[in-house]
């Protein structure tokens, strides 16, 4: 699709299918039947013979895409975004990178991966809040449940989902619409259009399409076939009639005789073109991978040619166009669609044709064909810093159609290197619940299948342990490294590497969950390290940054800056000056500086790690970017507001013009100017700053989002500040009835929230209406908090204060 400037486009649309055929008989007029705020799904029309429950094949895909296309080529909304339902990762995936596109994501892509379903969470949001015009597309959308906390919902915006579950299960107040086969004139058309070699090859066309009942799928195979063959339509008849009876008993769940006959046809016909006896192999290997798309490297890759051409390949030039060759036939004959606008969905396959491969490839050769599968994508999955969500989704989504197959063969005397890949990829891309569910399976698997002491399991573990960090489970992160830790010293004694790695990662999941052992673990794990691997070692400078850390986070101010000031010059003689390793030191050093209430200390070095960052990295990096962000709060804390509020600002025009106004990271830069200014008592500067930001807390993150509220409260405050008492309490008020709503009476969050609006009433003259707010604040607590709760108390003294006004 050409772009269009004014339309935001998200996700791989598949391409329209080559020929199209245009439905004005059986196919919902998407264009102008959709309105804003509508969702509307496809679903398959009544099963028959020819397209039972589940098959599918009735074109409801195509359907959606032709409706992308034509919002995109009309400019008709200005987001349009396509997200692939096929499991509830690949929807978060989907709408992370949409997060990402109309702002609403990370600082980078891939600071936006390392929080995914935290960014899909905000796209939900902003498709509710937004004003702009979008279309939502979620193609194959497999359980209705992944969607739970995740429906997409707004007024300027529609969603189309596409799926073969009955529409009563989609649960939502949904205009269902049955998408069954092309009408009698439709079918008629369509082998009109494709059969034109010669007058008579048409003959019986109609019969043919009532053989296959307008099926979709089924006509395009049997008619690329006549195509291939320039046969006609009466000669195909003769063999599909026959083809289909023999198919009548086939093994395959859910795929009608009918279709299985123009399959098998089809598959005959690619198999005896050029590069002839090539078709199969790659139609059994692309099978093993998703139906959604592969990535076209995957089935060019040595292990992928070695086995499609039966011999050992480093997939030069000509064994890679041997395939694509090979490939082209598979798409000639329509048992593949190819786009070769997408490297990340390049081949794709349809369900019911990927169930017949399967069926139909021979148990001894099962084996061989799923470890070359896994070898391919092992081959052409990039590491984990590229960065590119979609492509680790796609590779994730073969990986699980492959393990669907038998993922017996990855686990022959160890774990296939593919799966530890398919992990990484889960920990990268911000996906916390699916990677503890992933590293869970994968660690009661190696344990049963390996035992518990195999590397594999050992590493499946520690996986396990770090997704738990990541999540926010501290405490079972800090059980898990505490067993691991305890094995490695039983199996590999106190000083063996693996131990002293072992013993700093609970070292560092104390220190995630706030427990007083962080320090102690930490001073072992140094000792350790430095005696048995030196102190130039990795993991010993790791090892001494986490126990400055630990410092600093225990109070031990003083210890802190000792240990980072070392760490910072060991790191700068072994490392160089411009090492990560010595600029984390110096940011350590720095914040235990200013913890020590060293803040001009604090400040130097804060200037040196941006020096640093932006000499290797440039002033517009988001590390460099960063720094600044973090000198402007140092110099903020000195006193020294006026510089604050130099760099403040440079940080603000650094985000917006890299990200737009409406990134995340802006809105925080935003928010950090206007505090600045608020300190500075520049308070004309600060309303307009803190107005702008909540306007794009609203527009983002939506109206009931706690950063909106703290964002309104904020605003309110400096209202309250400048005199401006009206204002003030119009916003608490607003913020007060929004936590309440959002959090109930009794959260601390609103009965804060009770108390600040109580002081601007107050400073306003309204003793009064402040009384009763304090009345009900008080009420509240003892409610909900017991009288003896702190706050409770506070709020008591407010009232008794306020009385006596």
């Amino acid at each position: 699709m050409p772009p269009q400037a004014a339309v935001v486009l998200s996700g791989s649309v598949p391409p329209l299918a080559e020929p199209y055929f245009a439905r004005p008989e059986t196919g919902p007029d998407l264009v102008r039947g959709l309105q804003p705020g509508q969702v509307v799904v496809l679903t398959d029309g009544e099963p028959s013979a020819t397209g039972p429950a589940g098959q599918g094949g009735t074109g409801k895909t195509q359907l959606a895409v032709e409706l992308a296309h034509a919002v995109w080529q009309a400019g008709a909304a200005e987001v349009l975004v396509w997200a692939r339902g096929a499991s509830r990762e690949s929807i978060l995936t989907g709408f992370a990178a949409a997060a990402q596109a109309v702002g609403a994501g990370g600082l980078t892509m891939a600071a936006a991966a390392n929080s995914g379903e935290a960014a899909a969470g905000r796209f939900v949001a902003w498709l509710a809040s937004t004003r702009r015009p979008w279309l939502l597309i979620i193609d194959d959308l497999v359980q209705a449940s992944d969607l739970d906390g995740l429906w997409p919902a707004g007024p300027a915006g529609q969603v189309v989902l596409t799926t073969r579950l009955p529409g009563a299960k989609i649960g939502r107040d949904a205009r269902i619409v049955p998408v069954s086969g092309f009408s009698r004139r439709e079918s008629l058309g369509y082998l009109n259009a494709r059969l034109n070699a010669y007058p008579d090859q048409r003959i019986e066309a109609l019969d043919l399409a009532a053989d296959l009942n307008g099926l979709p799928l089924a006509l395009a195979q049997a008619a690329a076939v006549m195509v291939t063959y320039e046969r006609d339509c009466r000669d195909y008849r003769a063999q599909f009639a026959q083809r289909r009876d023999d198919m009548a008993a086939a093994p395959v769940r859910d795929v009608s005789p009918a279709v299985l006959a123009t399959w098998s046809m089809a598959c005959e016909c690619a198999h005896g073109l050029a590069p002839s006896g090539l078709a199969w192999p790659a139609l059994a290997l692309a099978a093993m991978l998703d139906q959604h798309g592969i990535p076209g490297d995957v089935l060019t890759s040595p292990a992928a040619c070695g086995y499609i051409i039966g011999q050992p390949s480093t997939a030069d030039g000509a064994d890679q166009n041997i395939v694509r060759r090979a490939i082209g036939n598979l798409a000639k004959t329509g048992l593949v669609t190819v786009d070769p606008g997408s490297a990340v969905r390049t081949i794709r396959m349809h369900a019911s044709t990927r169930a017949a491969v399967r069926a139909f490839i021979p148990q001894a050769e099962l084996e061989q064909v799923i470890l070359a599968a896994a070898d391919a994508l092992t081959e052409s999955w990039p590491d984990s810093a590229s960065g590119d969500a979609q492509l680790d989704q796609a590779m994730r989504d073969c990986t699980a159609a492959l393990r669907e197959v038998d993922s017996a063969p990855l686990w022959k005397s160890e774990a296939h290197p593919l799966l530890l890949r398919t992990g990484a990829s889960f920990d990268s891309s911000g996906l916390t619940d699916a990677a503890i569910a992933y590293w869970q399976a994968t660690l009661a698997t190696s344990a049963r299948l390996l035992g518990p002491a195999h590397p594999d399991t050992v590493t499946a573990r520690d996986r396990l342990g770090r997704s738990y960090e990541r999540a926010g489970r501290a405490d079972e992160a800090v059980m898990l490294f505490a067993s691991a830790l305890t094995d490695r010293e039983r199996n590999l004694g106190q000083d063996h590497p693996d131990t002293i790695a072992a013993r700093a990662r609970l070292a560092h999941a104390y220190a995630g969950a706030g427990q007083p052992e962080a320090v102690p673990a930490y001073e072992r794990t140094v000792a350790d390290s430095d005696r048995m691997l030196g102190p130039g070692h990795g993991g010993t400078l790791s090892a001494r940054a986490g126990l400055s850390g630990a410092y600093l986070a225990a109070g031990r101010t003083q210890d802190a800056v000792r240990t980072s000031q070392m760490l910072a010059t060991d790191a700068e003689r072994l490392l160089g000056a411009m090492d990560p390793t010595t600029l984390a030191a110096r940011a350590t050093l720095a914040q235990a500086f200013a913890a020590a209430g060293q803040s001009k200390d604090a400040i130097d070095q804060h200037k040196r790690v941006l020096a640093a960052q932006e000499q290797t990295l440039g002033r517009d990096h988001p590390d460099a970017i960063t720094a600044r962000a973090d000198l402007a709060s140092a110099l903020l804390r000195a006193g020294k507001a006026k510089d604050a509020i130099a760099q403040a600002e440079q940080v603000l025009a650094a985000r917006e013009g890299i990200m737009g106004p409406d990134n995340l990271n802006t809105i925080v830069a935003r928010a950090d100017l206007a505090f600045a200014y608020q300190t500075a008592g520049q308070l004309r500067e600060a309303i307009p700053a803190y107005e702008l930001t909540l306007a794009a807390r609203e527009r983002v993150q939506g109206p009931a989002h706690p950063d909106t509220r703290a964002a309104r409260t904020h605003l309110a405050a400096a209202c309250q500040q400048a005199g401006r008492l009206a204002d003030a309490i119009a916003h608490y008020e607003r913020a007060l009835a929004d936590a309440e709503r959002a959090q109930g009476p009794g959260d601390t969050e609103t009965v804060t929230g009770r108390c600040t609006l109580a002081t601007a009433l107050l400073a306003a003259g309204r003793t009064v209406d402040a009384v009763t707010v304090l009345r009900q604040a008080k009420a509240d607590c003892e409610q909900y908090l017991g009288p003896e709760h702190p706050l409770t108390r506070t709020v008591g003294e407010n009232l008794r204060a306020a009385l006596t006004a």
